[in-house]
């Protein structure tokens, strides 16, 4: 099933390079070529509705979030991460998080292309079955957080009707949506040997990130719609935990736990056993490493460097590496830009900062927490009340509904499976937030799902030089 009138996968024009992060978007589109925006689909809104019109005050991040799904499920040009593979890895991925009805979606998508995968997926997605964000810390100040949990990979029989790539892939799936805070230089050393080159390693954990992203909007869409027609398990945050019954092994971070076979490309991968990595979550500054070697700056493309939206980024390791899917950066640049940053009605930007450093507090992603608490505190002048969320976690209570609210509605919209349901809507309104703002709260919230299994999956935290003899 193809989401535009075409019968082939495409990829629209890129949007001109400069634009302030609040202006019109850029369609795209050829004129009379109907688009379906998916996340609205997945939502059931329609485009003359109250939700999609509440929608549309984000032009940017809408257009960019369906022309992420173009980049990442349907380009132009997929090389060797084929078209089929990415829609098996998206109907694993939705069926993952329960969504049923965007597992139904991606399973026609897959049906078009490859049918004979569709049951394969399903015993897969039905064995691979668990709840998170769950997983070890690697920080020794989180030990006591630790959600001990098991390793999911497909059994020998259903890895030979997979196959050894689309085996590795949905292995790295299941890690990133249930446990992305246990990934490690050693998860990308077996998609290399599975034949993963290092820039579909890259748009694999594109591909994953982004889907969590656009099932939790989708999903926060449709209980904001209806809300108490999309209930969902709250025992998610608990500790009763439906284990995987496939191929699993005790999981938990395992630097070259798997390093076996044949050394192909794998001087790509770096490991830093002396790194000073930070104890704990923290407010002050962090540098990031990668473990896959990002594209060189002297080495970047035109195209990279359009894709990287602002220029300074050249200097960063992190947007050189997902520079390696240039496409996808691009799109992915401009839907955080308008979330963040378009403030034209809605919550304002401490409290989008609050939901990005909530959700990444939930995830246990120590990098992105500490980026959005300093910027909350630095928009709420609340530096306090930020570090108790950091401190206590998402449990906290933060001295006034409002926030609490907006934390409680992005830690159950970072549970797997996805846990927001109608009394978080009930309990935003109560709090004061209108549709926009709780559309607003959904967008962050969601968009650091994203955001935090990259800076998770791709590499790790340092304490910089300056603080080493301060504690982290």
């Amino acid at each position: 099933m193809s989401t535009t009138t075409q019968t082939t996968p495409r990829t629209t024009p890129d949007p001109e390079t400069e634009r302030a992060p609040a202006a019109e978007g850029f369609s795209g589109e050829p004129a009379g070529e109907a688009v379906v925006d998916v996340i609205d689909l997945l939502a059931g809104t329609t485009p003359d509705s109250p939700l999609s019109r509440t929608r549309a005050q984000r032009p940017r991040a809408r257009e960019n979030a369906q022309r992420s799904f173009e980049a990442l499920l349907e380009p132009a040009d997929p090389g060797s991460f084929s078209h089929t593979e990415r829609y098996a890895v998206a109907t694993f991925t939705a069926h993952l998080h329960r969504f049923e009805h965007a597992a139904r979606f991606y399973a026609d998508v897959l049906s078009d292309t490859a049918p004979h995968l569709l049951d394969p997926i399903h015993h897969a997605a039905r064995d691979a079955a668990s709840t998170g964000p769950a997983g070890t810390y690697r920080e020794p100040g989180l030990s006591a957080e630790s959600v001990p949990t098991t390793a999911w990979t497909p059994s020998p029989a259903l890895a030979a009707q997979l196959g050894p790539r689309l085996s590795a892939a949905l292995t790295h799936t299941h890690l990133l949506v249930f446990r992305p805070r246990e990934a490690g230089p050693a998860a990308l050393r077996d998609l290399l040997r599975a034949g993963w080159s290092a820039d579909h390693v890259v748009s694999l954990s594109q591909l994953v990130a982004f889907l969590t992203f656009q099932l939790r909007t989708a999903w926060g869409l449709a209980v904001l719609r209806s809300p108490h027609h999309h209930e969902a398990g709250r025992g998610v945050s608990g500790t009763t935990r439906h284990e995987p019954t496939g191929s699993g092994e005790p999981a938990g971070p395992q630097p070259g736990a798997h390093d076996h076979g044949p050394q192909t490309h794998l001087d790509l991968v770096t490991e830093h056993p002396d790194l000073h990595r930070p104890e704990r979550f923290t407010q002050q500054s962090l540098g990031w490493v990668p473990w896959l070697e990002p594209v060189a700056e002297d080495d970047l493309t035109d195209a990279q460097r359009e894709a990287l939206v602002e220029p300074a980024r050249a200097k960063m390791p992190y947007f050189r590496l997902l520079a390696r899917d240039p496409d996808a950066l691009r799109a992915r640049t401009l839907t955080d830009l308008d979330i963040f940053f378009n403030t034209t009605g809605g919550i304002g930007r401490a409290e989008r900062e609050l939901a990005a450093a909530a959700t990444s507090r939930r995830n246990g992603c120590v990098f992105c927490a500490h980026v959005h608490a300093a910027a909350a505190t630095r928009e709420s002048g609340r530096g306090q009340d930020v570090q108790r969320l950091l401190d206590d976690g998402p449990s906290a209570d933060l001295g006034d509904e409002r926030w609490n609210a907006i934390v409680a509605a992005s830690v159950h919209l970072a549970d797997t499976p996805l846990a927001f349901n109608g009394d978080d809507v009930d309990r935003l309104r109560s709090a004061g937030l209108d549709d926009t703002a709780i559309v607003d709260v959904v967008n962050g919230a969601a968009f650091f799902n994203w955001a935090n299994r990259l800076m998770l999956s791709l590499g790790e935290p340092e304490v910089p030089a300056s603080r080493r003899r301060e504690p982290a």
